[in-house]
């Protein structure tokens, strides 16, 4: 069994609207790439059993990084349960040549209703070696952030309320 990395972000939105941002294929574009990438959904079936392909792509001052090509990372999805507005579990490969980014990861993402918020929790379990504990939680953090300035009443602002 490989490593897990989690992250946690009370967002300011009620589940729901955190389900429809996670499921919705335009939506994931626009909030889930980490700082400075963008996200192109190829396709999306948010099903059990359903599959999704992405293609992340970094910035051009990052070149080198990608794991299936020099500026990409490519994702293969597989939904294996779908909880709406609770929890969305998804097997996850990355098409590479690298063997250090083989193998099925899978990621979890759990909402939890806290009043009028939802605390989001991504875990990804089975963590290819490849990916850095570091920057795995680094990215992680960055599109939970994005989520949240995705939903927030705050033109795209950080959310300053505070957290109950």
């Amino acid at each position: 069994m490989g490593r897990t990395d989690e992250a946690a972000l009370l967002v300011h939105a009620p589940a729901a609207r955190v389900w429809a941002a996670c499921t919705d294929p335009r939506q994931l574009e626009l909030w889930l790439p980490p700082a400075a990438m963008t996200a192109t959904v190829e396709h999306f079936d948010a099903r059990p059993g359903g599959t999704y392909r992405m293609v992340l792509t970094y910035p051009p001052d990052a070149a080198g990084a990608g794991k299936s090509s020099a500026a990409t990372d490519v994702v293969e999805g597989r939904f294996l349960d779908l909880v709406p507005s609770h929890r969305l579990v998804q097997a996850v490969d990355f098409e590479s040549a690298d063997p250090d980014f083989a193998g099925t990861m899978v990621m979890t993402w759990e909402l939890i209703p806290r009043g009028e918020a939802t605390l989001v929790v991504f875990r990804a379990q089975d963590v290819p070696p490849g990916i850095a504990a570091v920057d795995h939680a680094q990215g992680l953090t960055e599109s939970l952030v994005g989520l949240a300035r995705h939903l927030s009443d705050n033109d795209g602002k950080p959310d300053d309320r505070p957290v109950h």
